[in-house]
């Protein structure tokens, strides 16, 4: 009876005051993801101490490791979206159909994923301008390619715990992954003397530890609100849809940025070195820690607006969209000041040896400048998971191909070969580009919502 009031918890929450509901879900998931951007920065760190060439051979492969990430959380998107959707219009065996789809799906796209990254990995990484530093990327990247399933189907099931609510559950699991990976890293790089090969074994141990964990709640210890068992199962057209429509585009937005990543680092090796890369892929992943709070607000948004958008309470939703960009933008501009101040201090922890060092001036340099676009990643990421939250995957993804393919690189070549200031150029690429379609973003969501009010009404 405790497991039944308990797990019941989280649907209360998602169908409460909003305000309190985006708390109640952030809190976790900002524990989680800062978690687990810090292990990718550790994973970072450790690597460094192979030196320069080995820190951009696994900076090329970042972009891969993104796009399986963006896979899972693509698919987890479209699963919260749906389930939570379900949930707000109290059909519970719709929703528990659902949950066990997600699984199906997700099984199906990683294996296909797999097969495809195994055939290209290397003409991939040649093509993003690896040359001299093939040799890591590949060691690297054909061990991840190999545990693909196992980093698409994680992030997936934690979107099905955060379409019943249930954050808290989510963030034990990544942070039993994160802190297992962080432990597991030194040993196999340097303790069993497998270089970054040994980074990437380390990755695919922790992941499939966590999915044992995940499968553990669903299927033996069967403690979730949702139940994704086979019983439960019959193929349904509409679910598979819901799903997709906001998965696959959201997939495809992670994996767009994945490109980017790709076309950004080939940019910068054009326009300056693979130095530049490793500045690049190693600074990015302290922007990634410090908006960590920004992206957990707008995941939490998705289930939030989902729900309510199933029980066609859209004056919940514009409370709700509203409510979390002030947070976020918060969060942005606390995240800008930190960086900025301590940037000096954050590069030592990568640069403290051999080839690393050199990148220290360009490192300080690069965090410096980016902080500048934080705070209008809090309008402009929440106002993308609106979309998302009410089945308009489409639509968010055109955001983001729009802020990333077009008009953020189209600042970058402009910046950094037109006008001929080089890496530093494609830096401000990136954050025009944010600034112009994060604004646009803020703008289009809040018309959308109020379009639903006036149709409801």
């Amino acid at each position: 009876m405790n497991d039944n009031i308990k797990n019941s918890q989280g649907v209360d929450s998602i169908l409460g005051d909003p305000k309190n509901a985006l708390w109640k879900m952030s809190i976790p998931l900002i524990i989680s993801l800062l978690i687990t951007s810090l292990y990718s920065v550790i994973d970072a760190i450790w690597v460094s101490g192979l030196g320069a060439d080995a820190l951009a051979g696994v900076g090329f492969v970042s972009p891969i490791f993104i796009a399986l990430m963006g896979i899972g959380n693509g698919l987890g998107a479209g699963s919260a979206s749906a389930l939570s959707k379900y949930i707000g219009e109290e059909n519970s065996q719709k929703a528990n159909n659902g949950a066990i789809h997600t699984i199906f799906i997700t099984v199906i796209i990683s294996v296909i994923t797999t097969i495809l990254l195994l055939i290209f990995l290397k003409d991939i990484l040649l093509g993003m301008g690896a040359g001299s530093t093939i040799g890591y990327a590949m060691d690297y990247g054909v061990i991840l390619s190999f545990g693909s399933i196992l980093v698409i189907l994680s992030n997936a099931l934690y979107g099905v715990l955060r379409g019943e609510g249930d954050a808290e559950r989510t963030m034990y699991a990544m942070l039993f992954s994160s802190i297992l990976n962080m432990i597991l890293d030194p040993i196999f790089i340097y303790g069993l003397n497998l270089g970054v090969r040994g980074a990437a074994i380390a990755t695919l141990i922790s992941l499939l530890l966590v999915n044992v964990i995940l499968f553990y709640w669903f299927y033996i210890k069967r403690n979730t609100y949702l139940k994704p068992f086979l019983s439960n199962y019959k193929f349904n057209k509409e679910i598979t849809i819901d799903i997709l429509k906001v998965g696959l585009p959201a997939s495809l937005e992670l994996i767009n940025n994945a490109l980017f990543a790709a076309l950004f680092s080939l940019l910068l090796v054009v326009v300056a070195s693979t130095d530049a890369v490793a500045v690049y892929s190693t600074g990015w992943r302290v922007v990634t820690i410090a908006t960590t709070p920004i992206i957990a607000i707008a995941t939490a948004l998705i289930s939030v607006v989902g729900a309510n958008y199933g029980a066609k309470k859209y004056d919940e939703i514009l409370v709700a969209h509203r409510y979390s960009m002030k947070i976020a933008i918060l969060f942005g501009f606390i995240a800008a000041i930190v960086v900025y101040l301590f940037a000096p201090q954050i590069v030592s922890v990568f640069a403290y040896t051999g080839t690393s060092t050199r990148l220290t001036p360009q490192l300080i340099a690069f965090l410096s400048v980016i902080v500048i676009y934080f705070p209008t990643m809090g309008y402009g990421c929440t106002s993308t998971f609106v979309f998302q939250g009410t089945g308009n995957g489409i639509t968010a993804m055109f955001q983001t191909i729009l802020r990333e393919t077009v008009f953020t690189l189209a600042f970058a070549i402009i910046l950094a070969i037109v006008l001929g200031y080089g890496e530093y150029g494609a830096w401000w690429g990136i954050i025009l580009g944010e600034i112009v379609v994060n604004t646009i973003t803020m703008i289009w969501a809040d018309l959308h919502i109020k379009n639903l009010i006036k149709s409801n009404n």
